[in-house]
């Protein structure tokens, strides 16, 4: 899973995050509790399951299903997409609260995993009323290093996945409304 470090001044390290700019950001966060923004996303179906997503003025994120699931296997599918959005988040809430602490961090890496019943596919297969949709168990397993003992890496863990934006999604109940 690790990939080659990208060159930075510190080649031990993961690169930084600016510290004085997080600490902005928090700043502005708790002048402004109740401030709010709308994310957006447009997603076009190019044709079988590969679907063109398109966030900001980024390159489109593809979305395709593996050859098992009838698709090309181009990129990943939909639910593989939501684990790699809550291995991210969680990633970004790690870095972030140990550079709050001063913590330089050496390795962060996320292993994801989560148990799926697919027999419904996508509601043309076995509709039995008791079939659980979606994600029955999500499991983390985290590989930090750096420089603070092993309790103090693990409290950071917890404090991010406490105000992980993404895995509250999956946590809490979520009004979705498609129309």
């Amino acid at each position: 899973m690790s990939q080659a470090k990208v060159n930075c001044f510190y080649p031990d390290l993961l690169r930084p995050i600016d510290k004085t700019g997080l600490e902005n950001l928090a700043e502005k966060g708790k002048a402004n509790p109740d401030f709010k923004v709308t994310l957006k996303a447009k997603t076009v179906c190019e044709g079988q399951f590969r679907n063109l997503t398109y966030i900001r003025d980024l390159a489109p994120y593809v979305i395709d299903e593996p050859p098992h699931l009838l698709g090309e296997d181009t990129a990943p599918n939909p639910s593989e997409a939501l684990l790699a959005a809550l291995g991210a988040c969680l990633s970004v809430g790690i870095h972030a609260n140990a550079t709050a602490r001063g913590i330089a961090l050496s390795k962060l890496e996320l292993a994801l995993e989560g148990d799926i019943n697919v027999t419904a596919v996508w509601g043309v297969g076995d509709l039995a009323d008791d079939k659980p949709l979606g994600f029955t168990a999500v499991r983390v397993n985290i590989d930090v290093e750096g420089d603070a003992d092993a309790a103090t890496l693990a409290d950071i863990i917890a404090h991010a996945n406490r105000w992980s934006p993404v895995a509250n999604t999956l946590r809490n109940a979520v009004p979705v409304t498609v129309n």
